[in-house]
């Protein structure tokens, strides 16, 4: 996947487009357009790598999307629809998409999921961890109490737990620097702060959160700084969720002992 779309845009849009559904030839000849403005089947094939047989298949597919635009002269011109026009319409598409996803799963899901669940759950990836963070924050109803590097501390996150402290969710945070903290306890005045079980820098962890005191996540650093965050092995974490689930049991007694030092009666 091309992470800088500015260093090689043909490519990338390419790959974008076909991520959205287009064939490969579909994506290929749209670029040409965008890039030639107008142009024949024959323009298109000269700077697309589209035989020419294959675009009047690919002007097809484009013209039923309601990107392209044919000219019904001899020979035919096409002409591409604008950048921010074609990425509003992908936009509008991917919301619809995501809707009915939601919205099927949704159905599908039971009346009440488990909320005891056996042994724990392996989460990799540190965009797909950092989402479970999210959805175990949202959740929270008495408090969140979170540790982490500063690095993963985002913007996101931090938007959700103000979010979790106007609903009267009590927020506990540790691990973060002064100037981090000053930070938080604007966007959070109740939040409170408590120091980390060690020094984070000197150790591969990455989180460890507890959510009313029944859900629990734990994750490790495992492939370096220099981790892209869609790698699998930059972040790995286990979760569980129940009174009486064993890494909950012994995370939460972790938790009790830490807060009770730090306010001791």
């Amino acid at each position: 996947m091309n992470d800088d779309p500015t260093e090689d845009p043909q490519s990338a849009a390419i790959e974008q487009l076909e991520r959205f559904g287009l064939s490969a030839y579909g994506a290929r000849t749209f670029v040409a357009l965008a890039s030639l403005g107008t142009g024949t089947a024959r323009d298109v094939s000269q700077v697309s790598e589209v035989p020419r047989t294959r675009v009047y298949d690919a002007i097809d597919e484009l013209h039923e999307r309601g990107l392209v635009d044919v000219q019904q002269s001899s020979p035919k011109q096409f002409w591409a629809i604008s950048a921010e026009t074609a990425s509003r319409s992908f936009e509008h598409e991917l919301q619809h998409r995501t809707e009915v996803l939601r919205t099927a799963l949704s159905e599908l899901e039971p009346v009440e999921r488990r909320a005891e669940q056996r042994g724990v759950w392996t989460v990799d990836g540190q965009s797909a961890v950092t989402e479970r963070v999210r959805e175990f924050f949202a959740s929270a109803e008495e408090e969140i109490v979170y540790m982490t590097v500063e690095d993963l501390l985002t913007d996101d996150l931090i938007d959700e737990l103000s979010k979790a402290a106007e609903r009267g969710v009590s927020i506990k945070l540790g691990g973060v620097s002064a100037d981090v903290q000053e930070r938080i306890q604007d966007d959070i005045p109740g939040a409170t702060m408590f120091e980390s079980l060690w020094v984070w820098s000197d150790t591969s962890a990455g989180r460890l959160m507890m959510i009313d005191g029944r859900k629990t996540l734990v994750s490790a650093l495992v492939n370096g700084t220099d981790a892209s965050p869609s790698d699998p092995r930059s972040e790995t974490a286990i979760w569980g969720e129940g009174d009486t689930n064993s890494l909950v049991v012994v995370l939460k007694a972790i938790f009790t002992w830490r807060l009770d030092s730090e306010n001791p009666y």
